[in-house]
């Protein structure tokens, strides 16, 4: 028997309410919340490899917040992943106490630096108090904006719980999926989309299965990290809106697409013969040519994805057809390495967790100082951005995120923030994250395929096409537009060879084709004389070949021989 999405609620409140409380308290004193929270992640990992080499248990004697925080600055850089993962790797071979206590529960792999991915280690405690706890209130506060978000089917857009398996068999794969596999039994049962879905490789496939489970439904919830899988599905639908109707009408799900009969198997349950939903769904087509998402899902009361960034472009044609009843909530800022917060208001902020994370920060203007100041949670400013740095109970410590983020308001005394952007050579369009020296190394690995020079080469992010443009100068100057083509194919193939993400929504068509374009002789030159009548400083001048910056690409295309 479902029960009743008003007895769900109150559950959820009850499950919240401790939790929110924790939550409330810690930020109406950031500065002694951060420091109990360094102290416990210290004093938790005292004892491991990372820990004895770094001193933690003398770093634990500090008395008073701003001691605390000086040791711990001192005797721990600031650092990127290449700088964990040799302790990964121990721990992936089944070694206890390197990074955290014990081993780790799970690994969530996402790209990085190198054409190795990360992976990411996600402790129990991790798991217990950080997804599972505070998704509590992320459930309650769906409940409190929209009392009727459970009334329908739920949409639930996550990757595979179960990618592989380390050297010690510890699993890797989707934190999300996990999160989504650990809800209350009365959730899942509301989803429509059944975790078999995930496991279906081919995109075309993957992406017809999702909607024809979910269109068969009264939707009125989705959660889908990036929205341009929610336009995934739009375009889907508008190809294959007939077929739709027939397998539902039917109980059937198409031949067209390849998947596997033993998840064909699995889904068999969900594919009831629904004759009078197919009617719905046919009144729709005929009353609009192209139905949207408001039209088959007329009683959608929430949808959770990000909004910032680059994601803002696909986040508006998303709100444009979306039914006036639902709320259109910022997902918040996190990643695979940290679950910085939640958003619980209508806002882009994202609230911070002080009592789970320690975080430092660097502004914006001193990124490039070799030795910036780093301000706590307690001495940031409403308006200015930072590059923000976290330690956590997963074996991160003062984990470079390389994300600049803008601080927007107030939970008590603690800043919310919002993300602005990659920073540091690290560009994304839809989540890919593609880092500058991928970029460099993929086009030296077209040099020597095609035996073709390039004196000076370029990237741009291109948000509003979804894809990459790729500038170069070739010394042979009979190389023009069509075997420049080719030489980006290339690219385009060591790009996914290195970056798992680049690869994964190149797949799925979020991330197009990337467009391709000839510079004239000497463009570096012309360039770096551009910049420098714009004001850059001769000596201080850095060349960055992966960006996004509208300005300077209206430069490079003013040397553009197309």
């Amino acid at each position: 028997m479902t029960i009743p999405y008003q007895l769900i609620n109150f559950g959820l409140r009850c499950l919240s309410f401790i939790p929110r409380i924790e939550l409330s308290l810690a930020s109406r004193f950031p500065e002694q919340a951060s420091a109990r929270t360094l102290r416990r992640i210290l004093r938790l990992s005292a004892n491991t490899v990372y820990g004895r080499e770094h001193h933690f248990a003398s770093i634990c004697k500090a008395r008073k917040p701003e001691h605390l925080f000086r040791l711990y600055e001192k005797s721990v850089k600031p650092a990127e992943f290449e700088a964990f993962r040799p302790y990964v790797e121990r721990h992936k071979k089944g070694e206890r106490d390197v990074l955290i206590p014990g081993k780790p529960l799970m690994y969530a792999t996402t790209s990085g630096t190198t054409s190795q991915p990360k992976w990411i280690p996600i402790s129990t405690t991790y798991m217990k108090e950080v997804y599972s706890s505070m998704s509590h209130i992320w459930l309650d506060n769906f409940a409190r904006l929209r009392p009727k978000f459970l009334s329908g089917g739920l949409v639930v857009s996550v990757a595979k719980v179960v990618e592989g398996y380390a050297e010690d068999g510890t699993i890797f794969g989707s934190v999300s999926g996990v999160t989504a596999r650990e809800l209350p039994g009365f959730i899942r049962e509301r989803f429509v989309t059944p975790s078999e879905v995930y496991d279906i490789k081919d995109y075309s496939a993957r992406y017809y299965t999702m909607m024809r489970l979910a269109i068969a439904h009264s939707v009125t919830y989705i959660v889908a990290p990036n929205p341009s899988t929610i336009m995934e599905l739009v375009h889907n639908a508008e190809e294959y809106f007939e077929d739709y109707i027939e397998d539902i009408e039917k109980g059937t799900l198409s031949s067209k697409f390849d998947i596997p009969e033993k998840i064909r198997a699995a889904l068999a349950p969900k594919l009831k013969a629904d004759p009078q939903r197919a009617d719905f769904l046919r009144k729709i087509k005929a009353e609009h040519p192209v139905p949207q998402i408001k039209h088959w899902w007329p009683e959608l009361q929430f949808l959770s994805s990000w909004k910032c960034g680059n994601t803002a472009i696909a986040a508006a044609k998303v709100s444009e057809q979306l039914p006036e009843c639902c709320c259109y909530q910022e997902l918040g800022f996190f990643a695979s390495e940290c679950r910085f917060g939640l958003v619980l208001d209508q806002g882009i902020d994202t609230t911070l967790f002080p009592h789970y994370h320690f975080y430092e920060f660097v502004e914006e203007s001193e990124l490039d100082k070799p030795d910036p100041r780093f301000y706590r949670l307690h001495e940031l400013e409403q308006g200015k951005r930072y590059c923000i740095f976290v330690t956590t109970l997963s074996g991160l410590f003062r984990y470079n995120m390389n994300d600049l983020v803008e601080v927007g308001g107030w939970y008590h005394k603690t800043p919310k923030i919002h993300m602005v952007q990659k920073v540091n050579g690290i560009v994304s369009i839809t989540g890919e994250k593609l880092y500058e020296k991928q970029f460099i190394e993929a086009v030296h690995m077209a040099e020597k395929e095609t035996g073709w020079k390039v004196n000076f080469f370029i990237g741009f992010a291109n948000p509003e096409d979804s894809l990459y443009d790729f500038y170069y100068e070739f010394e042979n100057r009979t190389v023009r537009k069509a075997k420049a083509r080719k030489f980006t194919e290339i690219v385009d193939a060591r790009l996914k060879e290195m970056n798992i993400e680049y690869e994964s929504k190149r797949a799925s068509n979020r991330l197009k084709m990337p467009e391709t374009f000839v510079l004239k002789k000497n463009a570096y030159d012309l360039f770096k004389k551009r910049s420098l009548l714009e004001g850059a400083r001769d000596g201080q001048f850095k060349l960055v070949m992966l960006l996004q910056d509208k300005r300077r690409q209206r430069w490079i295309n003013s040397l553009s021989e197309d």
